[in-house]
């Protein structure tokens, strides 16, 4: 049985092996609580960079012993994000994390062409899963922080890196909706010309391991009562484990209504880079910045 509920990709990820996090500017009470409920829990060791009495000082604040963590003193923001980058580098942690610092600043570390993260070639891409309370299973959904108007070819990248994800959650054959405004092909809108071409790579073997149909409006990938009324014979239509959004902007719209409106709960990583990285805004709850640890410490420890 795949995984539903962000809950019980925890308990599947305190079954591995102990994965070891750097955290970038360790410093904001939520990061602090989520890493330390990690390390509580034996799902993480931690080690954050940051100005100490800082971290020292939020963590007596929250009754949380900083003892339980390894501490870098490195005030300055840049330099706290390219050692934790560096400690990755040099074996010392399985993925990263961003705490109290611009998202900015910490993906110039990653992707830093010297003392970075991401090997030649490959796409770096925003994927966050959320639970709707709504919906009858978890919406693994790219790109809504990185890429911001992604082409053809890495639209096929974000399809892989979500895929891989959903097969790490026990889906055996995602079913993968290509988000448009409308469902038909528009020669005037680009969005609708990449999915049907991505439905048909899929339908040629050229994209595996999943099922991808497109353009699909938002009411037919996630409502069965959609998809009837309107007459639609798709097998993702009504039931789609992902999205593929046409631009950031669409999908950070989605993601902040569901989160703000809808009270989804969420994890997100960037994937492309030599290990997940968590990126959550620093605005983001305790528990989903603890369910982003989670899923990074389940794909940190693939193979």
């Amino acid at each position: 049985m795949f995984i539903k509920k962000l809950s019980k990709l925890v308990e599947k990820v305190k079954e591995l092996p102990t994965m070891r996090v750097a955290v970038a500017a360790g410093e904001d009470p939520h990061t602090i609580e989520a890493v330390a409920r990690g390390v509580t829990e034996k799902m993480i060791d931690a080690t954050l960079t940051g100005d100490e009495k800082h971290i020292k000082e939020v963590s007596a604040e929250y009754k949380i012993d900083p003892g339980i963590f390894h501490i870098e003193h490195i005030p300055d923001k840049k330099a706290a994000a390219a050692k934790a980058v560096e400690l990755v580098n040099e074996g010392k942690a399985d993925f990263l994390m961003k705490g109290l610092m611009d998202s900015a600043v910490y993906m110039r570390a990653i992707l830093n062409k010297e003392k970075g993260l991401l090997p030649p070639g490959k796409t770096l891409s925003h994927v966050t899963i959320l639970e709707v309370p709504s919906y009858h299973k978890l919406i693994i959904g790219t790109d809504v922080a990185v890429l911001i108007a992604p082409d053809l070819g890495e639209k096929i990248a974000m399809i892989g890196y979500a895929v891989d994800i959903a097969h790490r959650l026990d889906i055996e054959r995602p079913k993968v909706a290509i988000i448009g405004a409308v469902e038909k092909v528009n020669p005037k809108m680009c969005a609708t010309m990449d999915a049907a071409v991505l439905t048909q790579m899929n339908r040629r073997g050229q994209i595996k391991g999943c099922v991808v149909d497109g353009p699909l409006a938002m009411d037919l990938a996630v409502s069965e009562e959609s998809r009837k009324i309107k007459g639609v014979e798709s097998e993702v239509a009504g039931d789609a484990d992902v999205l593929i959004f046409p631009d950031i902007e669409a999908g950070n719209i989605f993601y902040k209504a569901c989160v703000y409106l809808a009270n989804a709960n969420i994890a997100a990583i960037v994937t492309g880079a030599r290990v997940p990285c968590v990126l959550t805004s620093r605005s983001d709850s305790e528990d989903s910045k603890f369910y982003s640890i989670a899923l990074a410490a389940l794909m940190a420890g693939k193979g």
